[in-house]
């Protein structure tokens, strides 16, 4: 008998770590079979391995300047060509990858709490409160998103982190609408009454039972406006707003390359090529989170 108790007493429910590395299997299980998602998370992972290891992968120093080396076509010497001032256009392309990733962690890290935190007080609490912050968020919404971090980041002057506030000032509101259209769901679920009933603080019942539902909509479509984003960002480098000269940012890089275009194609179309493939790789990756983690969106 005190054996069997004590064979009770020394089962335990999987820890956290085992849910999660579950979670993770299952995860990669059903990627697994997304071939086209598994390519843009490739994609991605080797931007972010590319971002990390720029000093090492790079031929050669982005910002040397070799004026007998100007304007040279792609070659074995130099993959993608020089730009106007010799500089290697595929080291400045490997060195703007940190730019690139460093501008949409920025930016999430900012648009994802602050849209998610609205959203859910908007959708729990409703009433005036949630009047409020809609109208402040439609507001916001009415302006061209573009339009309105040219204006922001002309106003704070040009630099890479005047950049990164103006796009995330511009980009919340979507997550926010996002996460009031979730929390107006699950505050009606079973399980959230029920912790009323148990006398749970609407603090509690917001952190810890309304925020998590609505987390993983949120990761979604900050997948899916990273494509937008990292465009803006292009956009407000090529007009001299973003990242300034000789740091090696793609839309700086189109810009400057924008005059040879005729003659030496391959300084404005390398960095539109890595705009393309990142971009393409962002909305890959957002369409397969959606198919995975929403089965409201699965495909038939």
């Amino acid at each position: 008998m005190s054996q069997a108790h004590d064979h009770a007493i020394t089962i335990r429910p999987p820890g956290i770590g085992t849910r999660v590395v579950s979670s993770l299997h299952r995860f990669v299980k059903k990627l697994a079979d997304e071939p086209l998602g598994m390519a843009g998370f490739i994609v991605l992972a080797v931007l972010v391995i590319v971002a990390i290891l720029a000093p090492w992968l790079a031929p050669y120093d982005p910002s040397i300047q070799s004026l007998e080396n100007a304007l040279k076509p792609p070659s074995l010497v130099h993959l993608a060509g020089t730009d106007e001032f010799g500089r290697d256009i595929l080291s400045r392309l490997i060195y703007g990858t940190r730019i690139t990733i460093q501008t949409v962690l920025s930016i999430s890290v900012i648009v994802g709490p602050i849209g998610l935190l609205i959203g859910i007080i908007a959708g729990f609490t409703g009433g005036r409160t949630d009047a409020i912050l809609m109208r402040a968020t439609d507001i916001v919404l009415s302006f061209p998103a573009l339009i309105l971090a040219l204006s922001l980041a002309a106003a704070l002057g040009a630099g890479l982190n005047t950049a990164i506030i103006a796009i995330s000032l511009t980009a919340w509101p979507p997550i926010a609408r996002l996460a009031r259209a979730e929390a107006l769901v699950v505050r009606n679920a079973d399980y959230v009454a029920a912790a009323r009933l148990y006398g749970a603080s609407p603090l509690r019942i917001l952190l810890f039972y309304i925020a998590p539902m609505c987390i993983p909509s949120v990761i979604v479509r900050l997948t899916l406006n990273m494509a937008g984003i990292i465009l803006t960002a292009a956009s407000l480098g090529f007009l001299g707003l973003g990242a300034q000269p000789p740091a090696p940012e793609w839309g700086a890089m189109i810009s400057s390359g924008r005059k040879f275009m005729l003659d030496y194609w391959w300084v404005a179309v390398m960095p539109g090529i890595a705009i393309l493939l990142t971009s393409l790789a962002f909305n890959i990756v957002g369409d397969t989170l959606r198919d995975l983690l929403d089965p409201r969106h699965a495909r038939s």
